[in-house]
């Protein structure tokens, strides 16, 4: 899509704020009116609009996106979607560990006991850890209880969290962002840790390296988006 308008601008509208394009309302890929929760979003939302180029890029911006998906997407399918989020608590990142070499286990222990230890005290729960990759059962209801959490969460909340979660592939960590009990920045460098710790082992590959850095832009974004609401 070429770029047809001048400006963006949010505009108070009933149910939240919506974001016009030189007035004209803003719509989802689905044509339902773009409102979101809290001005803020939709200041952010009619910046990425305003810095947009000649030519659309969606990746450039992540917030409208994720806007979208929780109107046309999420909002439709909310109880489904937060169990399929919360299934990744049977199975968390953070609750596999390596065996060996002693430095990836050290490291291991010093990003990721600190988000168990805050997930026990603030769900009043255990978890189960393991060495290698054989998968580990979690107790009954410590899944429940991380479910039921999860599936409190509004549409829009769900959508924030969704790429913290597949990208980093911890429930746990995805939650103490949400919850302001982990910036961004040090979630991330705890569910990259593995991923950093092959590349600086074995050496970048540019690929590699790529990957990486596009999965760091998602993951911030989605807790920006968060923050926003």
């Amino acid at each position: 899509m070429k770029r047809f308008w001048k400006d963006a601008a949010p505009v108070v509208v009933d149910g939240g704020y919506a974001v016009e394009l030189d007035g004209r309302r803003l719509k989802t890929p689905a044509r339902a009116d773009l409102v979101v929760p809290s001005g803020a979003l939709a200041e952010a939302v009619a910046d990425e609009w305003r810095d947009c180029a000649e030519t659309v890029d969606p990746r450039a911006m992540p917030l409208t996106g994720l806007a979208n998906a929780a109107i046309d997407r999420v909002a439709a399918a909310k109880d489904r979607f937060a169990a399929d989020l919360a299934a990744y608590g049977e199975s968390d990142l953070t609750c596999y560990r390596a065996d060996g070499p002693a430095a990836l286990v050290a490291q291991q222990a010093q990003h990721w006991d600190a988000l168990i230890d805050w997930a026990r005290r603030r769900y009043d729960v255990d978890f189960a850890t393991s060495t290698g990759i054989m998968h580990v059962q979690q107790p009954d209801a410590t899944v429940k209880r991380l479910a039921h959490e999860v599936a409190a969460l509004d549409a829009f909340r769900l959508a924030g969290l969704s790429p913290l979660v597949t990208i980093g592939g911890s429930l746990i960590a995805a939650l103490a962002i949400l919850e302001g009990a982990s910036t961004p920045e040090d979630a991330w460098e705890a569910v990259s840790l593995d991923d950093r710790w092959q590349i600086e082992q074995w050496g970048a590959d540019d690929e590699a390296v790529k990957s990486l850095d596009n999965r760091r832009r998602d993951f911030l974004a989605a807790a920006r988006f968060l923050y926003l609401l």
